[in-house]
């Protein structure tokens, strides 16, 4: 199954690099509760649709 990077969870990782940021940011904004982020056993997962409108809104504003 092929599943388009906007129809899937993706980590860390992945966010980050879709973002174009670091880790350790996208670790940052989930240890101060910015990032719409789901925990899932032990690992952070986001859906990128989330992650777009928090972006579009200007949520994601002044959290670096």
């Amino acid at each position: 199954m092929n599943l388009e990077i906007t129809d899937r969870w993706l980590s860390v990782q992945e966010i980050a690099q879709y973002l174009g940021i670091s880790k350790e940011t996208v670790y940052r904004w989930l240890e101060n509760k910015k990032i719409p982020a789901h925990k899932i056993g032990k690992q952070w997962k986001f859906k990128v649709q989330e992650v777009d409108q928090w972006i579009f809104t200007g949520e994601a504003e002044d959290k670096l």
